[in-house]
């Protein structure tokens, strides 16, 4: 019932920049969050950003100052803008929501199919 498409990956050399989107349709009834998280090849997946509905954010430390999140609510879409891009950000980039279907239901988490970010010279 719920569709994420991601897009914005690409290469990329160090230092420079990427934007991400995430946008999310389907019969939802409460978003509660939408975050980022990565996996570089021969790692587990890791946590990169959130950002709440009271519009709260979070970030790894190995990001903090390099990356920002946001949203636009009316289009459903979170952003992921990456600067001064190091080698080790290299990974395929996940988007993640948190909500429910209906006020009675429990919260679930749905995944984007992933955008391959690859930082290289």
């Amino acid at each position: 019932q719920v569709q994420l498409v991601e897009s914005g990956g690409g290469l990329v050399q160090p230092g420079g920049s990427l934007r991400l989107s995430c946008a999310a349709s389907g019969s939802i009834f409460r978003i509660d969050a939408m975050g980022w998280y990565r996996q570089a090849p021969g790692k587990e997946r890791e946590f990169v950003a959130v950002i709440t509905r009271g519009d709260t954010t979070n970030y790894a430390d190995s990001v903090k100052g390099r990356f920002t999140i946001s949203r636009d609510n009316a289009k459903n879409t979170v952003y992921l803008q990456m600067n001064s891009l190091k080698l080790e950000d290299t990974a395929v980039y996940y988007c993640n929501i948190r909500g429910a279907y209906s006020r009675s239901s429990s919260q679930f988490n749905h995944w984007g199919q992933g955008t391959q970010v690859t930082v290289s010279s």
